[in-house]
């Protein structure tokens, strides 16, 4: 493939841009190809070539790159009138409507502009809520660029991730081990009475895709009652996608009390929401006294494109095609690494997936779950499938984005550029699509 021009665009960035990008993760080395337009399940670059995309932006995107016509009229009927009001619009109304119809651990919710700014929020209302400080999340967790989850370290133990934060932001925040009952009720013995909420994704979806044990969603709900606490999900990548209409709270049976959106719910255009049960919402200013504002919050734009999309997915049997596709290809996933990698873990559920580098294993690959692991004590691979983030750690992530994502790229895949965030697929990608995926896979493992 010729990269002239992606070359030349980097080199200009570079000298307006730190590192030459918008966010980091996009420094794919020794240079990123820059996007000239999407279509349908491909991207093309700058430089004209064409690439099957299961980064979809990284999953906001489920219905594709073309935008059905509902949609597309939407978006620019909305643009046409005006970029936006400083005001309410009615479509944020009728969006937030669809959500909370929709979704059982929201009653009423609050627009915002990002993943990272509904995460924030969030957590300054669970601690307004509850009038403690401290917060419990997950060892290798995400939840956006904000000083409180940006930790590194093991139970009161953390201290920042990255300069510029405060060593005294980490002294609120415990890590615990995603899948650890155990200790998570260690940390609430302790500091429960400290503790305002556990923020937790329902599944790890952004380091690696590690499902929950069975019962484990269940307890953080239980141990989070018994101490007064909240249960925050943070549903930005999840929301809409894995679960369907209901989300991943509605698939796993575990009601939150606060949920965090993005992603889909902005149909492509940027967007978060903080949602949850009236009482606790209804803190925020101006019904409450904890502080939220935003001059782009609701923006109509936005409201008009993620409104549509939903609709358009609940009535397209949109959530039957992207689950069907997951199902074939982490399916046929699992075949390949039986024959190439058996040591190699597939991993994911409804509309995401991946293949994580997993350093040992069973000799036979026949032994994984048929379509992604689910976390079984009956599995044979149970012991070494990864059950936190310090597993997905300890996984080839060198090999990985130096060797794969490479020969991937080389044969017209555009994955996501590391070991640990999920890849998803859209309801433009077709089952032929799928079947060039896997071949490009048995090549690059091979």
């Amino acid at each position: 493939m010729n990269h002239d021009n992606s070359r030349s665009l980097y080199d200009r960035a570079l000298s307006v841009s730190p590192g030459g990008v918008n966010s980091s993760v996009r420094a794919i080395r020794p240079f990123p190809f820059f996007i000239e337009r999407g279509d349908g399940g491909s991207i093309i670059d700058a430089d004209g070539n064409r690439y099957l995309d299961f980064v979809m932006g990284y999953g906001p995107l489920l219905l594709g790159h073309d935008m059905p016509e509902s949609v597309r009229a939407a978006v620019q009927t909305r643009a046409s009138d005006g970029p936006m009001y400083g005001a309410p619009t009615e479509v944020g109304v009728e969006l937030a409507e669809f959500i909370t119809r929709h979704v059982s651990g929201v009653e009423m919710l609050r627009f915002v502009n990002s993943g990272t700014e509904a995460t924030v929020s969030a957590v300054r209302l669970a601690r307004g809520h509850t009038g403690r400080d401290k917060i419990v999340v997950m060892q290798g967790g995400y939840h956006g660029a904000q000083e409180s989850t940006l930790v590194e370290g093991s139970g009161s133990d953390t201290r920042p991730s990255s300069p510029g934060i405060p060593e005294n932001f980490a002294e609120h925040t415990i890590a615990v081990p995603f899948n650890d009952e155990q200790a998570l009720r260690q940390v609430f013995e302790a500091q429960g009475e400290e503790i305002a909420a556990v923020m937790t994704e329902p599944l790890l979806a952004n380091y690696g895709i590690v499902l929950p044990e069975d019962g484990y969603l269940e307890t953080i709900r239980e141990i989070t009652d018994a101490y007064g606490s909240l249960l925050i999900f943070d549903e930005v990548i999840t929301g809409f996608r894995v679960g369907g209409l209901q989300c991943a709270q509605g698939k796993f049976g575990v009601t939150p009390d606060i949920t965090t959106f993005a992603k889909v719910i902005g149909g492509g255009f940027p967007v978060g929401a903080i949602g949850g049960r009236a009482e606790i919402i209804e803190n925020f200013t101006p019904a409450g006294e904890v502080f939220q504002s935003g001059t782009f919050s609701g923006h109509p734009v936005t409201m008009a494109a993620g409104l549509e999309t939903l609709r358009y997915a609940a009535e397209n049997d949109v959530y039957d095609h992207v689950n069907a596709l997951g199902d074939q290809l982490r399916s046929g996933l699992t075949d390949i690494v039986a024959d190439h990698a058996p040591q190699y873990t597939v991993v994911g559920t409804d509309s995401i997936f991946k293949i994580l580098f997993t350093r040992t294993g069973p000799d036979g690959g026949d032994s994984q779950c048929k379509a992604g692991c689910r976390q079984n004590p009956d599995c044979s691979r149970y012991d070494h499938c990864p059950k936190d983030g310090a597993d997905i750690a300890q996984a080839e992530t060198e090999r990985w984005e130096r060797l794969f994502w490479p020969a991937m790229k080389d044969q017209g895949v555009f994955l996501t550029p590391n070991q640990f965030e999920s890849q998803f697929i859209s309801n433009a990608h077709t089952e032929e699509d799928i079947e060039q995926l896997l071949e490009a896979y048995k090549q690059a493992l091979s």
